[in-house]
This record gives C-alpha cells, structure tokens and sequence, in this order.
C-alpha cells in the first residue's frame, strides 16, 4: 500500500491524477468517529512530514497526524484504506 503522505503528495501535483473529486476521512479522537473532509480543506505544508492541516466548515485549522488518515475517496470509489487497529 503506497504511504498516505505520498498518496496526498500525488494528488497534490499530479494534474491528472487530481483532477478528481477528493475525500479524506480521518479518525478523530476527541469525537470517536471518522471525519470526512473534501481535500480542498487539506493544507499540505512543505517540510511537515508527520501531519497536515485541516480546515472545519468554521474556519478552525486543527493539525491532523497522517497516521490518524483512514480512507481516500476518488469520485466516491474508495482509493485507499487503513485497518483501524494500524497506527
């Protein structure tokens, strides 16, 4: 399974690839839950390599682990998955 930093990285730069409609879902400990998000929320920032930023539909930006990231969605197929038991 490519690493979800790598996976976010392509869809990032890919201009092929991303043209796609993107959803991340990641696990949210304080909610016990998984919280989807379309990837345009997502801010990837050079030189973090352990976490990302995520935008709330209030404007909050809360840091996000990579290795919290369940699923991503492409166009509603699920491209990628994450047992939870791993990380």
């Amino acid at each position: 399974m490519i690493p979800i930093h790598n996976l976010l990285h392509r869809i990032q730069w890919d201009p092929q690839f991303g043209a796609g409609r993107f959803v991340l879902g990641y696990y949210d400990r304080r909610e016990h839950r998984i919280i989807s998000v379309p990837f345009q929320r997502i801010h990837l920032q050079s030189g973090k390599h352990f976490s990302f930023d995520v935008e709330d539909r209030d404007g909050t930006v809360r840091m996000v682990p990579f290795h919290r990231v369940r699923e991503v969605w492409r166009d509603g197929e699920l491209i990628w998955h994450r047992s939870p038991s791993t990380g």
